[in-house]
Parts: structure tokens; sequence; C-alpha cells
């Protein structure tokens, strides 16, 4: 009876042991299984604030100026998704605060010269960050890029495109398209550093 109750007590012994063994196993794997990732051209300093509009991409390929041409593209097209949709918002509060009953031809000529605007005012964007790596693993390039266009550069785009059109340039009044233009660009910053 003895031998039995050491049996069992060893049995248990061994079965608490093995199961606190599993359970360091477990956690070690557990955290090796996580490694920093660092990417770069990304962070706070690289957030649209009240003075430019910021983008950042991430491109992969096996061939270096491949990735680099994806990595480009990316972050241009975030860019002007940006830049699209703050002046979007900009023409829409400047018409419905400072204009009354603005017709539909005046508001379609408004988004086609959002379109114009944005597609000249991107090829002024700039290169803030640019990085590039290579795995060990795989071979693949990853670059990593940061691009900004001053927000002055897409106001000044606004009003001279508006300043030329006959119908738009009517009602236009600069200093007050500047001001909402402004106050929206504080408001992406705001909402980007709170993110």
């Amino acid at each position: 009876m003895k031998k039995c109750y050491y049996l069992l007590i060893g049995v248990v012994a061994l079965t608490l042991a093995s199961c606190g063994g599993q359970k360091q196993v477990a956690q070690k794997v557990m955290q090796s299984d996580e490694v920093d990732v660092v990417t770069h051209c990304s962070g706070p300093e690289f957030f649209s604030d009240e003075k430019a509009f910021r983008a950042n991409a991430v491109g992969l390929s096996v061939d270096q100026s491949t990735a680099k041409k994806k990595v480009l593209s990316d972050a241009r097209g975030e860019l002007a998704t940006q830049v699209e949709a703050t002046v979007k918002r900009v023409i829409d509060d400047y018409t419905s605060s400072y204009q009354s009953g603005l017709d539909e031809e005046a508001k379609r000529r408004y988004q086609d010269m959002v379109r114009t605007v944005v597609n000249q005012v991107l090829a002024g964007s700039r290169v803030i960050c640019e990085k590039t790596t290579k795995s060990i693993s795989d071979g693949k390039y990853r670059s990593y890029i940061a691009v900004e266009m001053k927000a002055d550069a897409v106001v000044e785009a606004l009003n001279k495109k508006i300043s030329t059109d006959d119908k738009l340039r009517t009602d236009y009044e600069y200093e007050k398209f500047k001001q909402v233009f402004n106050e929206a660009m504080q408001d992406n910053a705001s909402s980007q550093a709170a993110n």
C-alpha cells in the first residue's frame, strides 16, 4: 500500500513538473516568436500637419528598382487621396459658408478643378525619406519611402485655377478660401496626432 502511495505521489509530482515545464517552453516559444518590426520613413514626423501633406509606403520586390517604383507610386497615390479629400472638403465648406445658391454647374466646375489641381501639384511632391533593405532569407528588396507636398503649393494652384475661371472667379474671395483651407489642414494635423 505504501508503495502505491509513493508511486501515486511520484506520478502527481512528475505530472505537475511536466505541466510547469510545458508552460515555460510555451512561454519561451511565444516570446521568441515575436520580433520588433522596424518601419522606416514612418512615424509622427512623417504625418501630415498644417504645413504639408505627407504619405509613406512600403514596396517589396525581387528587383530593387521595381521595389522603388512600386513604393513611390503607392506613396504618391496616398498623397493624392489625402489632397483630393481635403480640397473637396475645403471647397464644400467654402461654398456653403461663403457663397449662397451655388448651382450644379459651379459645383461640377469645382470638382473638375480639384482633379486637375491635384494632378498638377502631385508633380511637385518631394521625397523626404527613403530607405531600402534586402532580405537575407529570400533576397527580396523592401523599399520604404515618405513623400510630402507643401500645403501652400496646393492653395496657390487652387487660387490660380479658380482665378482663371470666369464663372468661379465672380464670387471667389481668396482670403476666405485660404482661411477655410488652413482650418482643414489644422483639423488634419489634429486627427493624425490623435491616432
